[in-house]
């Protein structure tokens, strides 16, 4: 496959999580062109295998590569633990970036070295989050309280969120971690950052009086990873930023409700005139 500095970027989720990766993406690269797709048939990809999860992940990777993508963001934790390894060996030419919940930096700025890990338990329970916290204990003494939130993905991709649901929800995930003393929280999930606001407000509530706890979100991490490895291979697009005639698009794609996933642009993202189409991918 051949490709330049000006084919696009593709990024993937099993539903609207990682809209939240490619806002930073956006963000820092404007001039990038970005093509999403979400999962959406198969969300959550927490609750299904590894076998089902590395088989969505080589079926949308190898959609992408066709459309001449010069680069591809696995913009969930669940799938990057599932299939990150078996993606770079099938495209071992191409740049894949995975994601992975930050405890690197939640060990390096927790005053108390207890770090609270929302994630998913598919995330959780797998060997790369597993050999990754215990080198890190090893290293730093941190101790990690993880937390998998069962459900919080399907609120959080429904369109109107039901705010008590939620609140019920975030405080029952929260209260085990608020009880060991956490000072630092980990979203460890692409989907967690568009309720951040309602996590940091709820694990306040849990633990009245004390300093507002530091919230890690690997978003930011991710784009510049990703800037760093196009400037790297001389692939990162020569359009300036400044002008904004010569600004990066951004194309939107679902295995599932079209009409939902342009609600969420708008809503999550403000990008009201996005395109959002159909990707009938086979199951």
């Amino acid at each position: 496959m051949i490709f330049d500095s000006g084919s696009p970027i593709g990024i993937f989720d099993s539903g609207i999580g990682g809209l939240s990766v490619l806002r930073h993406i956006h963000a820092l690269l404007p001039e990038e062109n970005l093509l999403y797709i979400s999962d959406a048939a198969y969300v959550p990809y927490g609750e299904k295998s590894e076998q089902e999860i590395t088989a969505r992940c080589m079926l949308i990777a190898q959609y992408l590569f066709a459309r001449g993508v010069k680069a591809l963001v696995v913009a969930c934790n669940t799938a990057t633990a599932a299939s990150i390894q078996k993606l770079r060996a099938a495209y071992p030419e191409h740049i894949i970036i995975g994601l992975e919940p930050g405890l690197k930096p939640a060990a390096a700025c927790s005053n108390n070295h207890v770090v609270g890990v929302l994630a998913t338990q598919r995330t959780l329970q797998s060997e790369k989050y597993q050999r990754l916290r215990d080198q890190l204990i090893q290293e730093t003494q941190t101790r990690f309280v993880a937390q998998a939130c069962i459900g919080l993905v399907n609120l959080i991709e429904q369109t109107d969120m039901d705010a008590d649901e939620l609140q019920q929800l975030l405080r029952g995930y929260l209260q085990v971690i608020a009880d060991a003393g956490a000072d630092t929280l980990v979203l460890g999930c692409t989907h967690y950052p568009f309720v951040r606001e309602n996590i940091e407000n709820v694990y306040a509530s849990l633990r009245p009086g004390l300093a507002a706890a530091t919230i890690i979100d690997t978003g930011i991490a991710v784009a510049q990873h990703l800037q760093r490895l196009l400037i790297q291979e001389q692939l990162q697009s020569q359009r300036t930023a400044e002008d904004p005639a010569q600004s990066g698009s951004i194309a939107a794609y679902t295995t599932g409700d079209v009409t939902h996933l342009r609600s969420m642009l708008d809503k999550l993202l403000q990008l009201n005139n996005c395109p959002a189409s159909a990707l009938p991918l086979p199951g």
